[in-house]
């Protein structure tokens, strides 16, 4: 199964491709799309919807993993957050794949062994895990890895599955 991993935001969201077969993950590839700087807003969300359709299309994933947002202290920078989030997962559910979504102490717990990991502790073990000598230079897009990572070790029964638009 080959999982698409997302990490949003809306000066930088990661990506990251994996493939699991019988308990084993493999990084496929990984990045972030991360618009220019003093880009208005709006053009962000739709750098983000054109990057993500790019992306679907090229490596077709069979399911999509996507973090849910946490509570910031900044109601602006929440909402944001949350139509950065809807730009990268339309993409998926008008392609009418199953999109998933974890809690971030939920992926932290699956790939780290605590819900409280740093931002690093994760990008070493997403590279430990995909047996890769270093980490990621992006933590976008590690997270976005450990995200697809949590997905694939989830079992059927217990995912989280997002209804798409039929």
């Amino acid at each position: 199964m080959r999982i698409l991993g997302i990490d949003p935001g809306s000066l930088a969201t990661g990506y990251g491709v994996v493939e699991e077969q019988a308990g084993s993950v493999k990084r496929i590839e990984c990045g972030t799309v991360r618009p220019p700087r003093g880009t208005p807003f709006h053009q962000r969300l739709s750098d983000i919807h054109e990057a993500l359709s790019v992306i679907l299309q090229r490596l077709a994933p069979d399911e999509v993993a996507v973090e849910n947002p946490f509570y910031h202290k900044n109601v602006h920078s929440l909402l944001q957050l949350g139509q950065a989030r809807a730009a990268a997962l339309l993409p998926a559910i008008r392609a009418g794949l199953p999109v998933f979504e974890y809690a971030p102490r939920e992926i932290k717990q699956a790939v780290v062994g605590h819900g409280n990991a740093e931002k690093r502790q994760v990008a070493r073990m997403v590279a430990m895990l995909l047996h890769e000598s270093e980490p990621m230079t992006s933590l976008d897009s590690s997270d976005a890895l450990a995200v697809a990572i949590c997905h694939a070790h989830r079992s059927h029964g217990t995912r989280r599955y997002l209804k798409t638009l039929a």
